[in-house]
C-alpha cells in the first residue's frame, strides 16, 4: 500500500513538472520504477499507459488555457506515434540484462540535457510568430517518439527544447502542443509494448495510481505554466533526473562500483546540482530586474512623448 501512495505522488509531482516545463512525466516516473528494479520494457510500458490518461487530461487543461497551436500537433504527433511504435519494439526484443542499462543511459543523457539546457540558456524568445514547417517537426517528432519508448520518457526532453530553440511560438504554446501531441505518442508506444511483451508484466495497479496522480496534477500544472520560471524547475528536475540513473548505472553489472566511488559521484553531482539551481535562480532574478528596468523606462519614453505632444 505505500508503494501505491508513493508511486501516487509521484505521479502527482511529475505531471506537475511535465504539464509546466513540457517534459520529465516519464524520465521521472521511469526512473523511479527503475530504481526499484523493475524490468526496463515493463516500466515504460507501465509509464505510457498511465500517459495515455495524464496526456489526455494535460492536452484537455492547456486547451482550456489556450495554451496549445493545433497545427503543431499534427505535424509532430503522427511521426511521433510512428516512432513511438518502433521504439517500444526494439526495447522489448532487448534482454533485461542490457535493457536497464540502456534505458539509464539514455534517460542520464536526456537529464543531463535537461540540466544544461534550461540552466545555462533559459527560454529563447526571439522569431516569435514565424511558422514552424513540417519538415523539420516530423524528423523531430519522429526521433524523439522512438527516444521516448526506448528511454521510458523523451518526448518532452527531444521535443520541447528543439522547439523553444526556434523561438518560433510562445514557451507556454510550445509547452501546451507538446504535451497534447503526446496523447498520439502514448497510444502508440502502449500498443507497441502489448505487441512485443503482452500484458503478463505489467502491474495494472501502478498504471491507475501513475494515472490518478497525473490526472490531479494536469490543471493545476495548466496554470502554473503561465507564472513558474521554467529555467529554475529545469535545473532542479534535470539534477534529479542524473543522480539517480547514475545510482543505477554504478549500481548495475556493466560498472559495479564499489561504495567508495558510488559516494564520491553522488556528493560531486550534488555539489554540481546545487550550483546550477543557484545560477538558474540567479539568472531568473537578473532577467526579472533587467525587463522590470526596461519597463520602467518605456513608461517614462511613453508619457515624455504624450508630454511633448501636450505641450505643442
Amino acid at each position: 500500500m505505500r508503494a501505491l501512495i508513493l508511486l501516487g505522488l509521484v505521479g502527482f509531482a511529475a505531471q506537475l513538472v511535465d504539464g509546466s516545463l513540457g517534459m520529465a512525466y516519464g524520465v521521472t516516473s521511469t526512473t523511479l520504477l527503475l530504481a526499484i528494479g523493475t524490468n526496463a520494457a515493463a516500466a515504460s510500458a507501465t509509464v505510457h499507459l498511465a500517459e495515455i490518461g495524464t496526456t489526455l487530461a494535460s492536452g484537455l487543461s492547456h486547451w482550456r488555457f489556450n495554451n496549445i497551436d493545433w497545427k503543431v500537433v499534427a505535424k509532430i504527433g503522427i511521426p511521433g506515434a510512428v516512432g513511438a511504435f518502433a521504439g517500444a519494439t526494439f526495447l522489448s526484443n532487448l534482454s533485461t540484462e542490457l535493457a536497464a542499462p540502456v534505458m539509464s543511459i539514455i534517460l542520464l543523457t536526456l537529464g543531463a540535457y535537461i540540466l544544461i539546457r534550461f540552466t545555462a540558456f533559459g527560454l529563447p524568445r526571439g522569431n516569435l510568430g514565424k511558422p514552424l514547417r513540417k519538415r523539420f517537426l516530423a524528423p523531430l517528432g519522429l526521433l524523439a517518439g522512438f527516444v521516448d519508448a526506448t528511454g521510458g520518457g523523451g518526448w518532452g526532453p527531444v521535443g520541447t527544447p528543439a522547439i523553444l530553440a526556434s523561438g518560433r511560438i510562445p514557451p507556454r504554446k510550445v509547452i501546451g502542443s507538446i504535451d497534447a501531441s503526446e496523447f498520439l505518442v502514448a497510444i502508440a508506444a502502449s500498443v507497441g509494448f502489448f505487441v512485443g511483451i503482452g500484458s503478463e508484466n505489467i502491474d495494472f495497479a501502478w498504471v491507475a495510481v501513475l494515472l490518478v496522480g497525473g490526472v490531479i496534477a494536469a490543471p493545476i500544472a495548466a496554470w502554473l505554466v503561465r507564472h513558474i520560471p521554467p529555467r529554475i524547475l529545469g535545473s532542479l528536475v534535470g539534477g534529479l533526473i542524473i543522480l539517480t540513473n547514475v545510482r543505477t548505472l554504478l549500481r548495475s553489472d556493466w560498472i559495479d562500483a564499489s561504495g567508495q566511488v558510488q559516494t564520491v559521484s553522488y556528493i560531486a553531482i550534488a555539489i554540481i546540482w546545487a550550483g546550477a539551481v543557484v545560477y538558474s535562480v540567479r539568472e531568473y532574478r537578473r532577467d526579472k530586474a533587467t525587463e522590470s528596468v526596461e519597463a520602467i523606462e518605456s513608461e517614462l519614453q511613453r508619457r515624455s512623448a504624450e508630454e511633448e505632444k501636450t505641450s505643442a
